[in-house]
């Protein structure tokens, strides 16, 4: 397949470990221009010295998706630093999963702003640009969480449902608008990544951890899967891709 992806302009959010981290080192291997946003500076600030020494370009700042300003803020660093914007990955979130009976209701707020507030934040601010140049691709992170309920994880699995009926009206909408902005929303299994590192009850952590020293795969699974994307023809959209481990019966 030809490289699509070079000279390419990509935010990425959530960027400064997993999923997010290794997905900007690869686009960046192959020429993309990436913009990393995440509320750990430190992490994107190595991250951007490491891309650059190695050829690439990037840049970085403080975000914190469940913030308008912070949303538009990347899309302007985007535009300032590379002159466009051509794809985001809105990658952000968390999953501190627990029983309904628990009440954790102060996580389920957690997990309303950053993993459905965020998209709608990343979607907004990138919107108007993507809709003036007719193009623009919007890829996000969901879960198989948003494809099949799981016990322990109702309000997790309610956001990743929001991510998956959303981006796919997003689709449709863009399609029958005319302004050719494509979608992909990606939907992991056990990914070793940080994400189990916000599970505060007890028990449901002890069995997320089992399950992920059991089956998890590398983050790099995934950014493989978000090249694949951003490498289609302009004509195509391949809308959902469903990965995880060979061994996990998910």
């Amino acid at each position: 397949m030809t490289n699509n992806i070079a000279g390419k302009v990509v935010i990425i959010t959530g960027a400064s470990s997993g999923i997010g981290e290794a997905t900007a080192k690869l686009l960046a291997s192959k020429g993309a221009k990436v913009v990393l946003g995440a509320r750990r500076i430190d992490r994107l600030d190595a991250m951007v010295d490491e891309i650059t020494k190695a050829g690439g370009e990037a840049a970085c700042q403080v975000m914190d998706v469940t913030k308008t300003a912070d949303n538009e803020a990347i899309v302007m660093l985007a535009k300032e630093k590379f002159g466009k914007v051509d794809a985001i990955f809105l990658n952000a979130g968390l999953m501190p999963a627990s029983p309904v009976s628990a009440l954790k209701t102060d996580e389920w707020d957690e997990m309303v702003d950053v993993n459905i507030k965020g998209v709608l934040n990343g979607v907004a601010a990138v919107m108007p640009s993507f809709t003036e140049q007719k193009s623009g691709h919007v890829i996000a992170t969901s879960s198989v969480a948003g494809l099949k309920a799981y016990p322990g994880n109702g309000v997790y699995c309610g956001t990743k449902w929001f991510v998956r009926s959303f981006m796919e009206v997003l689709r449709m909408e863009s399609a029958t608008e005319g302004t050719n902005i494509r979608t992909a929303t990606i939907y992991p299994a056990a990914i070793n990544t940080e994400l189990l590192d916000t599970i505060s009850d007890e028990a449901t952590a002890e069995a997320y951890h089992g399950l992920y020293k059991t089956y998890g795969i590398s983050p790099d699974r995934i950014a493989s899967i978000v090249e694949f994307a951003l490498s289609l023809p302009e004509d195509t959209t391949v809308n959902e891709f469903t990965i995880g481990p060979a061994n996990q019966p998910w």
